[in-house]
């Protein structure tokens, strides 16, 4: 059904976070939010079909791209334009857009997928020390 990359994706995220996309508007099965399952907060984004010109790549057609969480630190010497890019249609200087168009191979994707489920998570808390 997927193109083998997404379906990679589609496939670690469900076995190892137990999520599943999520579309969330009635006319269009291309957009879907993947929800960390504690916070309901959104840790990766799978957008189908998203059109070349408006990521600013070269050619005609569209790309399938993940939208994940990235450390702001990161991001900079991440996103080259080509494979890795700001995120699209997300706060650049807390997203990253990967192109699912197999130039970056899924094992190259995964730990991007942990880093995002991470900063997503329930902030840990501290424990009141008595002085």
């Amino acid at each position: 059904m997927y193109p083998e990359t997404v379906s990679a994706v589609l496939n670690y995220i469900r076995e190892f976070y137990g999520a599943e996309p999520e579309f969330l508007w009635k006319d269009s099965n291309t957009s879907a939010a993947i929800r960390h399952p504690d916070t309901k907060k959104w840790f990766a984004a799978l957008l189908l079909q998203t059109p070349n010109r408006v990521l600013h790549l070269p050619g005609e057609g569209s790309v399938d791209i993940l939208n994940l969480k990235c450390d702001p630190m990161i991001i900079g010497s991440l996103t080259d334009g080509k494979r890795y890019l700001p995120g699209y249609h997300m706060n650049k200087e807390h997203w990253i857009s990967i192109l699912l168009d197999g130039s970056v191979p899924p094992e190259e994707i995964f730990p991007w997928i942990d880093l995002s489920f991470q900063l997503t998570k329930k902030p840990d808390r501290k424990r009141r020390t008595s002085p």
